[in-house]
């Protein structure tokens, strides 16, 4: 990894798409999964579990509806949503344009056949 690629504006590294929550890859290794996924008001991510890795979110901007096992919370800017392994998560609604921090530990397998892994 190149010494400028070890601090990274997160803002700045943002997408959006129209149709779908985007993903931006930050940092990627055998052992952890750094990156952000970008909602636009009303987008979702179905909720879905990883067997062997635990996961966080933290909201960087905007506001949604997160799911972890049989809860919904609303979170914001600042708060922190953890997803131990084996426990449904997602996100049930963006209310507004979201940009959401994630990590995952150990980092999930890219499958070559099915593009990138679900985050």
């Amino acid at each position: 990894m190149e010494p400028q690629e070890l601090v990274q504006h997160l803002e700045g590294r943002a997408v959006f798409r129209a149709d779908t929550m985007a993903k931006v890859d930050c940092f990627r290794s055998d052992h952890l999964l750094v990156g952000l996924n970008c909602f636009e008001p009303g987008q979702s991510q179905a909720a879905h579990a990883h067997a062997s890795a635990d996961k966080f979110y933290v909201v960087l901007s905007g506001k949604a509806n997160f799911v972890v096992g049989e809860r919904t919370v609303l979170a914001g800017p600042g708060d922190l949503i953890l997803a131990p392994a084996g426990v449904p998560h997602g996100v049930a609604r963006a209310e507004t344009r979201t940009v959401v921090l994630v990590a995952i530990a150990p980092a999930p397998r890219i499958n070559p056949g099915a593009g990138t892994s679900r985050r």
